[in-house]
């Protein structure tokens, strides 16, 4: 069964004249463990589709199955545990709270679900250990490079175990070492620890380490392509069908 499956979705921003249609009658499916990413010019509808998956908007039409659950069928306190136990969101700008050690910023979706202090903090190290920053635990996000504070966010992604992780703009937001760091984490997140990995990104680099990239133009699929492995040559096709979609 498909992890992901969207179903005719719409979005729909505004009425009449001055409606905007965002996604329209948009359907795909990613498999469990895919690291999928989504491409195409701006405004064709790539965050879009990340926020209603995730579960942060409502469609005007249509469906999203979430292991073939429509989550749109959900109360607001049933959206918001599936939200927290099932789906790790990873955005540009980091969102990190300032006043709080890298531990403690993830250990926060723990102690926000009912989790005890003290186990979520243990939970919160050992992510950060297994990505790398286990000498970071007590820093602050000024105290950290954009890359390490990105990894944070990842590991407070990923601390509550969710079998999907949805990256909007990951590497938007970093010199290009740390973007391909980045991406490689990513690529890891689903190869090594059989995480599904939705990313939007605008960057044909960073595509290139996905497994497959759908691409996007005015709110429907108007290409899509499997990658058999990274580099120069991967990159340079991607930049091809980036061209054609827009």
């Amino acid at each position: 069964m498909s992890i992901i499956k969207t179903e005719q979705l719409t979005k729909v921003y505004g009425k009449g004249a001055t409606a905007v249609t965002a996604l329209n009658g948009l359907n795909i499916e990613i498999q469990p463990g895919e690291f999928v990413a989504v491409m195409g010019p701006s405004g064709c509808g790539k965050s879009t589709l990340l926020h209603l998956v995730g579960g942060l908007d409502k469609p005007s039409n249509g469906r999203v199955l979430l292991d073939g659950q429509d989550i749109f069928r959900l109360n607001d306190d049933e959206l918001t545990q599936l939200r927290r136990r099932q789906i790790g969101l990873v955005f540009q700008f980091f969102n990190l709270i300032p006043v709080l050690e890298a531990a403690e910023n993830v250990a926060l979706p723990l102690i926000l679900d009912g989790v005890k202090q003290n186990d979520a903090r243990q939970k919160a190290e050992a992510w950060l250990a297994r990505i790398g920053l286990s000498d970071r635990l007590t820093h602050r996000p000024d105290q950290l490079s954009g890359g390490q504070q990105q990894r944070v966010a990842i590991a407070r992604a990923l601390v509550a175990e969710p079998s999907l992780i949805l990256a909007d703009e990951p590497t938007g937001n970093l010199d290009s070492r740390s973007a391909d760091d980045i991406a490689l984490l990513l690529r890891q997140i689903s190869e090594e620890w059989n995480r599904t990995v939705l990313m939007v990104t605008h960057d044909p680099r960073i595509a290139a380490h996905a497994n497959r990239i759908i691409f996007l133009k005015d709110g429907t699929v108007v290409d899509e392509t499997r990658l058999s492995s990274n580099g120069h040559q991967e990159e340079m096709m991607v930049r091809q069908k980036l061209e054609v979609a827009r």
